[in-house]
């Protein structure tokens, strides 16, 4: 079975991570925080809530990411960079659910891909991933007469905006419509700004208490509006997904693989 690793294990996303990762009885072999964390020599899965695992956190460091085959990042884009070149001088694949990332940051990703095997995604869910293949058929029929809205909503701690999730579905919808988000994304309206131009794909944001992450990609032509959404009520949704990719990536060549090619849905558009 594959060996697991978990950086940021002590994150919101490393506790989920590795209470699935007991609860499938799969090979967690390495759970990291930041070097000189006090939290370093306790029970990873004690700190997850999930009961003692027998598996005591570590200080991100090679010696550590030896430890694993495979690992899970779901931490910050400063950190995860730092851990990316970790696994790549270790040769160990990586899982990425890291968002908010620079142009200039992905490209390290997809520099990194071509040494090591690398799934990343700004939504590692089944259900925001089908969403994404629906949102593109909705655009195909509806886009060019329709207004398109993308809402999504998150807890009060999350630190990008809008969401990667977000973002993605615009950008796919943006592709199949032949346009360019950069061009047509708009962020935020106050004032008199006029008519809405049709071409325009809005971005909305909510931030507040606890929501793990709610998205809607908004179809509102005259007369109808078609609404496709996503809500998820666990972390352990993001999860499960994630360590299904690290399992799926075991023998993998070096290369950028999404969410879609571990789940075998058709490529997007």
């Amino acid at each position: 079975m594959t060996t697991i690793g978990i950086f940021g294990a002590n994150g919101r996303m490393g506790r989920a991570l590795v209470t699935v990762a007991k609860e499938q009885q799969l090979q967690l072999t390495a759970a990291t925080v930041r070097s000189g964390s006090e939290l370093v020599g306790l029970d990873a899965g004690e700190l997850a809530g999930c009961g003692k695992i027998g598996l005591t956190l570590s200080a991100t460091a090679a010696a550590a990411v030896q430890q694993a085959e495979v690992w899970v990042d779901f931490t910050m884009p400063e950190p995860m960079l730092a851990q990316l070149a970790l696994c790549v001088a270790e040769r160990k694949a990586m899982v990425i659910g890291v968002t908010g990332l620079t142009d200039a940051q992905y490209q390290l990703i997809q520099q990194a891909s071509t040494q090591i095997p690398i799934v990343w995604a700004p939504n590692m869910s089944v259900g925001v991933n089908l969403l994404l293949h629906l949102a593109q058929t909705a655009a195909r029929v509806m886009g060019n007469t329709a207004d398109i809205e993308i809402i999504e909503a998150h807890h009060r701690f999350k630190k990008d905006s809008p969401s990667g999730t977000a973002m993605a579905i615009g950008a796919s919808i943006a592709r199949t419509l032949g346009r360019n988000l950069n061009e047509v994304a708009v962020y935020g309206r106050e004032g008199m700004i006029g008519e809405r131009p049709q071409q325009t794909i809005g971005f909305a944001t909510v931030r507040g208490g606890d929501i793990i992450g709610d998205h809607t990609a908004l179809f509102a032509d005259l007369g109808e509006r078609l609404e496709i959404t996503h809500k998820a009520s666990s972390r352990n949704t993001f999860a499960q997904g994630a360590l299904r990719a690290a399992l799926w990536l075991q023998n993998k060549q070096p290369g950028l693989y999404t969410m879609q090619q571990v789940l075998g849905l058709p490529k997007l558009d």
